[in-house]
């Protein structure tokens, strides 16, 4: 196996706002308990669509955390972003002062899958009712999947490399890829993830072309990844932003290290392929295993995929036992997202957030509502399960096809 690369790629700060948690406080005590938010879905104009349940964002003000002039030229999906990148870069202790010193020494990447379909949707209404003079001139950048990265970057001054991913739903660790990679090659700090909007009309009209949708109306019963009574997944909204940086640098100016973002790989087997995805997850985990160094049986959790479409996790849990080997059947796997849902390009990186903390405390948090497990896996259900952690496999999975595998290691080792 290759060695790890001598400028480390470490997680010292995390924010996000998801549908079980604004804060990563509350995040973490709702993920760890296993609580359950799927619900009906209550936005308005929604109401007529057979898409029932999903995991909405309920407790989220957004002028209380993001300035007017930027809450007016933006969707909800940058709204999340840039409350969650506020948080990330507070809870790695980088305030202004330290950033506007070296603008040039921080980059922004994020991952989108479905853009600002809110703010869409609201000005082509205008457009239709009263005509091209009552539509505003933001509509050309608010809907784009870029948006995010920009209004960050713009918002707080940053100058450094900035980008966007567009790999559907593994976009987001993808996202995480591109940020530690452009830390190995210099740049001091990268705020990266993914955040989502899906749930305004207009987007879950988009949405339905997906056979792997749920449709179910019992919010219990609409997301079982990995049991005998998978329908399909639920969608979410929200998602997290992390400040990945040097962790020499981290060190030195005394920021706690949370973890590292040891190993990733991805591939590409599909739209809708899930057997072909089996060989092209299974590919992807072993290239995140060599570039972080890593043997299977070093692998402590699984966050799983689990997109709840029977062919899709029985090629997930096929794909985890060729590349783990004997162990991929002993090692503890978890999804804890089918407690407040799939959300997109987001949901790997509330994952990689979920991991991190998992890491930290010793435990690995529950798989909420699923109970029959019908494929060979150690999945974590009813309750969070103790456990000595060091390295967690965080996996993704696209709709179009994209696979993707993340290695974390916990952060408290020597600085190199």
């Amino acid at each position: 196996m290759s060695e790890p690369h001598p400028r480390r790629a470490a997680i010292t700060g995390i924010g996000l706002v998801a549908p079980n948690g604004t804060s990563t406080e509350t995040f973490w005590k709702s993920t760890r308990e296993g609580i359950s938010v799927l619900d009906r879905i209550t936005r308005e104009g929604c109401g007529h669509l057979p898409l029932r349940v999903a995991g909405e964002v309920r407790d989220f003000d957004p002028p209380t955390v993001v300035e007017e002039r930027y809450l007016v030229q933006t969707d909800r999906f940058t709204h999340f972003a840039m409350a969650a990148a506020d948080q990330a870069l507070d809870d790695a202790g980088l305030d202004r002062s330290r950033t506007d010193a070296a603008p040039f020494s921080v980059g922004v990447v994020t991952a989108a899958g479905s853009g600002g379909g809110e703010f869409g949707q609201r000005e082509l209404q205008q457009l239709w009712d009263k005509g091209s003079r009552f539509v505003g001139p933001y509509q050309s950048i608010a809907w784009f999947y870029a948006a995010s990265t920009g209004q960050i970057s713009i918002r707080r001054g940053f100058k450094g490399p900035c980008g966007v991913v567009a790999a559907d739903e593994a976009g987001g660790l993808d996202a995480l890829a591109h940020a530690a990679r452009a830390v190995r090659r210099g740049t001091d700090v990268m705020v990266a993830g993914a955040t989502e909007a899906p749930l305004a009309p207009y987007s879950m009209v988009c949405q339905l072309g997906y056979e792997e949708l749920s449709a179910a109306d019992d919010p219990e019963r609409a997301y079982r990844p990995f049991t005998a009574s998978a329908c399909g997944f639920v969608p979410a909204e929200g998602g997290a932003m992390l400040v990945v940086e040097a962790e020499t640098s981290a060190r030195r100016r005394g920021a706690p290290v949370r973890a590292t973002l040891a190993g990733h790989a991805a591939t590409f087997t599909g739209a809708s392929r899930w057997e072909q995805s089996r060989e092209g997850l299974a590919q992807a985990i072993r290239g995140a295993l060599d570039e972080a160094g890593c043997a299977p049986e070093e692998i402590d959790v699984v966050f799983a995929d689990a997109l709840g479409v029977p062919e899709a996790d029985r090629a997930e849990a096929l794909a985890i036992a060729d590349a783990l080997g004997a162990h991929g059947r002993r090692v503890p796997v978890t999804a804890p997202k089918t407690a407040f849902g799939r959300g997109y390009s987001a949901a790997p990186v509330l994952d990689v957030a979920a991991a991190v903390l998992a890491l930290e405390h010793g435990l690995i948090p529950p798989t909420p509502n699923v109970f029959d497990t019908c494929h060979d896996l150690d999945l974590v259900t009813s309750r969070a399960r103790a456990a000595e952690l060091r390295t967690a496999l965080v996996l993704s999975r696209g709709l179009m096809g994209s696979n993707a595998a993340l290695v974390l290691r916990l952060g408290a080792g020597d600085a190199s």
